[in-house]
């Protein structure tokens, strides 16, 4: 794993301020939920098996965020810097699973995502679906962001990545929450071979897509794993349809879901026990058996 440039040393260092801190006056742990945990990014580098996965895509790199929430403590320079440390770690593809601005009127938020996004440089694709805050805002103005951003929109759709004669499907679906989510149309476009991988934004649809047999993973985000987590407790907070899975992997019937725990968060603009996160997948092909 890796950061934005906060050292250890630097963590630990703030991290003994802000014990000392609440154990004095209550106000340390706050400074450090404010303004050091929601800009140290998590970078999870983690292998998964899939089993219809070809052997052409043994070794494929997905990168997944999600939640960039632009309006609630997001800026241009953090984004940019997240955009860099996607690029760093060369992914064949981005998946983006929503929410990519929190409040109207988004003209402004709008602009600084197309500078920021534009800047990914997978080396096949990057594709995104919608999440709950794009539909309370302005559906129509994001999904001219993802034009802009040079970002397939994959609301409803399926994009399949080709290795000579083996194919890798990326399928999403609209928002569930807002019932814009269409599975059959879906299911429909889908063809009946190889891997395919869904984007949904929150988790908890896995109890639904899984049902179908056909996805081998399921990509998430929502939750912002809860942004604060109590120690011996757990997420403080979980939002409808990010209760059930709300951080990490999980084993859905023959399907992996995975929940992202965000890049940015919505109010309070704090983080405590649960950074925001930058996911890196690295696909691998079962091995066959001899």
């Amino acid at each position: 794993m890796s950061n934005n440039g906060l050292s250890r040393r630097k963590f630990l260092k703030v991290s003994l301020v802000s014990t000392v801190g609440t154990a004095l006056m209550g106000l340390g742990s706050l400074a450090y939920a404010r303004d050091v945990e929601p800009t140290w990014i998590d970078v999870v580098r983690l292998p998964l098996t899939l089993p219809r996965l070809s052997p052409a895509f043994d070794g494929y790199r997905l990168a997944h965020i999600s939640d960039i929430h632009m309006g609630t403590g997001m800026t241009l320079e953090r984004l940019q810097r997240i955009v860099e440390m996607v690029n760093a770690e060369q992914p064949d593809a981005v998946a983006i699973t929503g929410d990519f601005v929190t409040l109207n009127p988004v003209a402004a938020a709008a602009s600084v995502l197309v500078e920021a996004l534009r800047g990914l440089r997978p080396k096949d694709t990057a594709a995104a679906v919608l999440g709950n805050h794009d539909h309370w805002t302005d559906p129509t103005a994001i999904r001219r962001v993802l034009r802009q951003s040079g970002i397939l929109d994959l609301s409803n759709t399926v994009y399949t990545l080709r290795r000579g004669t083996a194919v890798l499907h990326l399928a999403g679906v609209d928002d569930y929450w807002e019932r814009q989510a269409r599975l059959d149309d879906v299911l429909a476009q889908l063809p009946a071979d190889g891997a395919a991988i869904l984007l949904a934004h929150e988790p908890d649809y896995a109890d639904i897509s899984s049902l179908t047999g056909r996805f081998d993973l399921q990509l998430s985000g929502h939750s912002h794993g809860g942004q604060v987590i109590i120690p011996l407790y757990g997420p403080l907070v979980l939002p409808t349809y990010g209760q059930k899975y709300p951080l990490g992997r999980y084993q859905v019937g023959t399907m992996i879901q995975y929940t992202n725990r965000g890049l940015g968060t919505v109010r309070p603009a704090v983080r405590f026990n649960c950074r925001p996160e930058i996911t890196v997948f690295t696909l691998r092909a079962p091995v066959a058996a001899t």
